[in-house]
């Protein structure tokens, strides 16, 4: 099991951004990926990067508003919000899967989450 500890969420208002943190101990081949889940709706997939080369993956709800990166000297992984709207307010998770991709029913390891919050 991975260890993974997201931080970085907090209460911020529309328009604003954020930038949110993924600290663990990746492994080669291995990808890293972005969900959130607002209050009484289902888990989704943001974002995800291919540990090796950087190769980001976005979902299309996001609109090309958020941008996810990592720095391996770091162990971190980094998802950028722009322009955030009340719609995004949820908690975000990292997780971690074998392979490029990630996907709910692949991840391997998820850490504990982080509350984001958009007042309008």
């Amino acid at each position: 099991q991975v260890q993974l500890v997201e931080s970085g969420g907090r209460l911020v208002q529309a328009g604003e951004s954020l930038t949110l943190s993924c600290t663990g101990r990746i492994r080669t081949n291995w990808a890293v990926g972005w969900f959130r889940q607002a209050a009484g709706k289902e888990r989704e997939f943001v974002a995800s990067i291919t540990w090796n080369w950087g190769t980001p993956y976005y979902s299309d709800s996001i609109q090309g508003r958020f941008a996810v990166s990592r720095d391996k000297a770091a162990n971190t992984v980094y998802l950028q919000l722009n322009n955030l709207k009340p719609e995004d307010t949820a908690v975000y998770y990292c997780a971690t899967a074998p392979g490029a991709s990630v996907t709910i029913r692949t991840v391997h390891s998820w850490g504990h989450g982080t509350q984001v919050t958009v007042s309008s």
